[in-house]
């Protein structure tokens, strides 16, 4: 395909727009109404993810052999699908979307005898957690010089090292470890209740309505099988960062309209002075900045999934596109609460939410393969 196809339309298709007419609906339906509780509570509701295996996320990547729908997975398509859940609430859409993101790995990575092994228990009617397991608890982490180390011992694996930030980690029934062997990585699934694998419950500051774990793997042995990729077949670690930090900026781009529109509506009521705060030049401006960066945030996004879908390279763009929405999703936060001033500190307003969970795009890693 020739670059001239690296210009992209942003005219939604019939059926993308039918899509997000129905996730719009069921992220505010089913995300918004329970986003303070389910942050309060430190995690979903009860029921909550089997409700979302209504929208079939899962279900259209897995191979038709292992159960699912075996449609070609579509970049923008999953991209629009995390911007839309974001809005309603982002630790909630990325618990959704999280065992999608090992699925992707491992269709893209996988072999078939792989992938109807380990996708063939997800193809499911209820929700079944999976993860990726890819950061790890260093100052200096750097996700191409991995401390997790396989080691080959005869026709196992032996896995060691210590794993941070793995979302649905203490419910995951398959754990997709990025690990190196001899400087190399690869990607070995391993299932839980594995001996010598321990999951401890980590505290963040947002987030808080999905579980993230510390995941410390000692001596954890896995049959050969569970290794993706080979010598012939390398596993592609950039192509999950680039899908995973794209899937992470989409739903910053939903939680930072969210945003927008909250503090739109809260200016233009919000009386001082006998007139709207909204009249305010200062003020003002703040909102018109925020609409700005977040156009701003969104061409980057659309741009680098654009060109994903079409084929063309696209790690510049994945790339560009996580460093503005790191940037820019804090700033957002931030505004977003000094425009309430003292109000935007309390938790009777989501701006303080929304700011927290805002604050995750510089430091998720691997979390959110589209």
């Amino acid at each position: 395909m020739s670059e001239q196809a690296a210009l992209f339309d942003l005219t939604l298709t019939e059926e993308q727009r039918i899509t997000r007419e129905v996730m719009k609906k069921f992220s505010e339906l089913q995300l918004r109404a329970i986003s303070r509780d389910a942050d309060e509570a430190g995690k979903a509701p009860e029921g909550f993810y089997n409700k979302t295996m209504e929208l079939g996320l899962s279900l259209i990547p897995i191979p038709e052999k292992a159960g699912g729908v075996g449609m070609p997975r579509s970049p923008v398509a999953n991209m629009l699908n995390a911007e839309d859940l974001g809005k309603g609430d982002m630790s909630l859409a990325l618990g959704t979307l999280t065992p999608l993101a090992f699925i992707n790995a491992v269709v893209d990575n996988g072999t078939l005898a792989q992938q109807e092994a380990f996708l063939s228990p997800l193809a499911s009617e209820e929700f079944v957690p999976a993860t990726i397991a890819l950061m790890e608890p260093l100052a200096t982490f750097e996700p191409t010089d991995l401390q997790t180390t396989a080691t080959k011992s005869g026709d196992s694996y032996v896995l060691n090292g210590v794993k941070s930030t793995v979302i649905l980690g203490d419910t995951a029934e398959q754990i997709l470890v990025i690990a190196e062997e001899n400087g190399v990585a690869a990607g070995y699934i391993v299932p839980a209740g594995t001996e010598g694998l321990a999951v401890e419950n980590e505290k963040n500051m947002g987030l808080h309505a999905v579980n993230t774990s510390k995941v410390t793997l000692d001596s954890v042995t896995v049959p050969a099988i569970n290794k993706l990729g080979s010598e012939e077949q390398p596993f592609d670690l950039q192509r999950l960062l680039d899908l995973s930090r794209l899937g992470v900026c989409a739903m910053s781009l939903g939680c930072a309209e969210a945003m927008l529109e909250y503090v739109t509506e809260y200016v233009n009521e919000r009386v001082a002075f006998g007139e709207p705060i909204s009249h305010r030049q200062s003020v003002a401006f703040m909102v018109a900045n925020i609409a700005i960066e977040l156009e701003s945030m969104r061409l980057m996004v659309y741009r680098a999934a654009a060109r994903a879908e079409q084929g063309l390279d696209f790690h510049r763009e994945a790339y560009l596109a996580q460093v503005i929405c790191a940037e820019k999703a804090m700033e957002i936060g931030n505004n977003g609460v000094q425009l309430l001033g003292g109000h935007g500190f309390i938790r009777e307003h989501m701006v303080e939410l929304w700011y927290r969970n805002l604050r995750s795009v510089g430091v998720l890693e691997g979390a959110a393969c589209i």
